[in-house]
């Protein structure tokens, strides 16, 4: 599986933006609305999971001969138009939507391809998905993430937020390979649902010294879309979604999170929290890491300390995980090979 690239908004429209050291979800701020254009491909295929075992897969791509699970992440501004072109390359007909946006459906046949207009709502944290057939198109991997900045603003969640410097995007999903496979053959599942592979933007995680450990393109826990890196007093926006059907405890050490959202409501009252919890089916939460000092780190992470171990060539890593055990797991029980990432502090 291919990473995925990021898109970068500006005043020229849409633009693909560079994976560097951090996998961001880069924005520069405009005083004025734009026309936003982004083109989907409907493709499936098969991905290799944790035990080898092969698992059918439907995506939003963005070009015709890839899969991409999850699809790209927009980033655009309240107010803007967004012009999506979706190409159905299957033979049965899907649909596009964003939810909780309140935009019409957009109906997609078999070989052929449909554009949605609509204008950039509230600020917050959206999932674009296939609604039709519900949950199986969006658990099969029909979904993605649209991000909706305040207009003028590139350091707020909405209007009067906490503020932060950097921003990332975390997608999970839960699957049945067996329902993966009713569904390739255009069959309803007819199971219990049981959940195998647990992923983060389409990855699992790989413990040191397995089969590719520290593999960007395989790996969760080095994906840079995934894992977080951030030096102190770089408070950092982490955009969450969960596209499968289990609720989830999302789980930070060394920090706690300042948790400003849940499925787009924002808190007056903003908690430090450990654990926030994501709901399924669709939910959202808005988190801000803010890079502190972990309290009751030993050696205490400072400038001298993170500089001290990066000369060593090591750095200060924290880990995210999800407080619902059976999650750190693939397969029914290849343990750490679940989903979790990890979060590294830098020298500045």
């Amino acid at each position: 599986m291919k990473r995925r690239e990021f898109l970068k908004t500006g005043s020229a429209g849409v633009a693909t933006a560079a994976l560097g050291a951090a996998g961001l979800l880069s924005w520069s701020p405009r005083s004025y609305a734009a026309t936003i254009r982004k083109t989907f491909y409907i493709t499936d295929g098969f991905i290799a999971q944790p035990d080898g075992v092969s698992v059918y897969f439907r995506g939003f791509s963005s070009i015709s001969n890839v899969l991409d699970v999850p699809g790209e992440a927009l980033i655009v501004q309240s107010g803007d138009t967004v012009e999506i072109t979706v190409i159905n390359t299957l033979s049965s007909t899907h649909k596009f939507t964003v939810a909780g946006m309140g935009v019409p459906t957009l109906s997609i046949g078999a070989g052929k391809s449909a554009k949605l207009s609509f204008t950039a709502g509230n600020p917050g944290t959206y999932m674009y998905l296939d609604p039709s057939n519900a949950p199986y198109n969006r658990l099969v991997g029909l979904h993605g993430a649209l991000a909706v900045m305040p207009s003028g603003s590139g350091n707020q969640l909405y209007p009067g937020s906490p503020t932060f410097v950097q921003q990332y995007q975390w997608i999970f999903n839960d699957i049945d390979p067996a329902w993966n496979t009713r569904i390739s053959n255009g069959q309803t599942p007819n199971t219990t649902y049981k959940p195998r592979y647990f992923t983060l933007n389409g990855l699992s995680a790989r413990p040191p010294g397995a089969p590719d450990a520290m593999n960007p393109d395989i790996d969760a826990m080095e994906d840079p879309r995934s894992r977080i890196d951030g030096h102190l007093g770089q408070r950092t926006l982490i955009r969450i979604l969960n596209a499968g059907k289990g609720f989830n405890a999302v789980h930070v050490h060394g920090n706690h999170m300042e948790w400003l959202s849940r499925n787009r409501t924002y808190f007056s009252d903003i908690w430090h929290k450990d654990i926030v919890p994501l709901d399924a089916n669709g939910g959202t939460c808005d988190v801000i890491y803010p890079f502190e000092p972990p309290p009751d780190a030993w050696p205490p992470v400072t400038n001298t300390t993170l500089q001290q171990a990066a000369n060593a060539g090591r750095d200060f890593a924290y880990p995210m995980h999800l407080h619902n055990e059976m999650t750190q797991t693939a397969g029914g029980g290849l343990y750490l090979f679940g989903c979790m990432t990890d979060i590294h502090f830098h020298a500045n």
